[in-house]
């Protein structure tokens, strides 16, 4: 609960103080890169860390994702200039890859289906917490301390989640030999780089039809192909295509790419949207986009009796008819901003969301045997980091390109309004995809079986 509250608490502090920290360092526009940079990390090296837990165990793969994420939270404390911020922000991003997934690999390794449904109630109180904390600790130190300290308040969390494992978590690992996949770990971090970069940058660093911007989609896409081609040749791939051979990871993972785009559609414009469209304080714009995270966990906690009963794919198809109805009413009262409406909008996203991400995952792990559920997992979790990563991406390119055709000042509401609004649509574009990915998922997933895990781990 607390290595998740990390993670949790990063991904809601930081975006009430967007506009302290480009008031202090400057980069509006390059702004989106501090969420994508990180997810970008995050995402890449998820496999990488999901791999080698199944064969070295989750307790050395977590306390490494805690350190870097330490390192990381102390270095973006003293950056200088927002480009320093961003590179920072790379090795946070590392950490956090390794420490959400085996926060959530070891709960499916000590509980069994039926358990898994009452322990997320507890996982799921976590983020309830963080997103009272994290935008209010965000909106304080923007408005009476310094930003700095949104990244300072990780060093006491990171040292106790530390102390709390060596203390309490103890596994027994078959250890044996294995060969890390360098090649394909190389290819899919340089591949999911250029296309990122692309689409961030293309319509504002460099027109979409320039030379820099037809190469990195070019490279790109060529060097995804050939991580393709090296995961087919690969003795133990960092992503096994097996993954994606089966309809319900293969649809889990797609609705997990929806999750990721969503959350972070929401998490990095509504904060700054209700800022400076109509001058509402770090604070409170923090806690309307807490309101989606306060929803979130109460769905979540009472989706196992949901799924339990009436199955993963209506459960999350229930879910999904939340989604699409907040993003609707979000979408549609945008040009006219009211904090109650935005409010709302994100906590009815939220409850929605936390009746998809939940059963899809457990559905995911439920599925495959110990020695798969490292790997299924973080699938499944470095499908959500590139749905936001690209996510943020996008919509990054669609407001910038509007803040462009408005001579590109953040100091004029009426050109906030219209760059986050068209934001705010895509956003409802993603829930419908999301929808039809969702619809796709096997009617029977998993048998539910009762009996204990392989114990392999204890807690």
């Amino acid at each position: 609960m607390v290595t998740t509250g990390l993670v949790a608490i990063d991904s809601t502090i930081l975006a009430t103080a967007v506009p302290s920290i480009v008031k202090d360092l400057g980069g509006f526009s390059e702004f989106p890169w501090l969420f994508s940079i990180y997810l970008l990390a995050q995402a890449v090296s998820v496999p990488v860390y999901a791999k080698l837990s199944d064969v070295v165990g989750r307790k050395p793969i977590i306390f490494i994702g805690i350190g870097l994420f330490l390192l990381g939270s102390i270095l973006c404390g003293f950056a200088w200039s927002m480009p320093a911020l961003i590179a920072f922000r790379v090795v946070q991003g590392l950490g956090a890859g390794a420490v959400q997934p085996m926060a959530i690999t070891i709960a499916g390794d000590i509980y069994t289906v039926a358990e898994r449904a009452k322990t997320q109630g507890y996982l799921a109180s976590v983020w309830a917490i963080s997103s009272v904390v994290g935008p209010t600790l965000g909106g304080v130190f923007s408005q009476y301390l310094t930003w700095r300290w949104i990244f300072f308040v990780n060093v006491p969390l990171c040292i106790l989640a530390v102390w709390l494992l060596l203390k309490s978590f103890h596994e027994k690992i078959e250890h044996r030999t294995h060969k890390v996949d360098y090649l394909g770990a190389t290819l899919l971090t340089v591949s999911l780089s250029l296309l990122i970069l692309g689409v961030l940058e293309g319509g504002r660093a460099w027109t979409w039809n320039s030379p820099q911007s037809i190469g990195a989609f070019v490279a790109g896409g060529l060097l995804l192909v050939a991580f393709v081609f090296a995961e087919k040749r690969a003795a133990e791939p960092v992503l096994p295509l097996w993954v994606f051979s089966r309809r319900l990871l293969l649809t889990t993972a797609l609705v997990s790419v929806g999750v990721g785009a969503i959350l972070i559609g929401l998490t990095s414009y509504v904060p700054t949207y209700l800022e400076l469209a109509i001058g509402t304080t770090p604070i409170v714009a923090g806690l309307a986009l807490a309101a989606l995270t306060i929803g979130w966990p109460i769905s979540a906690s009472l989706s196992g009796r949901l799924y339990l009963r009436i199955g993963f794919r209506s459960t999350v198809l229930i879910g999904m008819t939340l989604v699409v109805a907040g993003a609707a009413v979000l979408a549609a009262f945008s040009r006219t901003p009211m904090l109650a409406v935005v409010a709302g909008s994100c906590f009815l996203i939220g409850l929605g969301l936390g009746l998809v991400a939940t059963p899809s995952l457990i559905a995911a792990q439920a599925s495959v045997p110990w020695n798969e559920r490292g790997v299924v997992t973080g699938t499944n979790l470095f499908s959500r980091s590139i749905g936001s990563a690209v996510g943020v991406a996008i919509f990054g390119a669609v407001a910038n390109a509007i803040f462009a055709a408005s001579g590109g000042s953040e100091k004029n509401p009426a050109t906030v309004i219209a760059a986050s609004s068209s934001v705010f649509i895509s956003v409802g574009i993603v829930t419908l995809a999301t929808v039809v990915a969702a619809l796709t998922m096997p009617r029977k997933t998993v048998e539910l079986a009762d009996q204990a895990p392989a114990g392999e781990t204890s807690g």
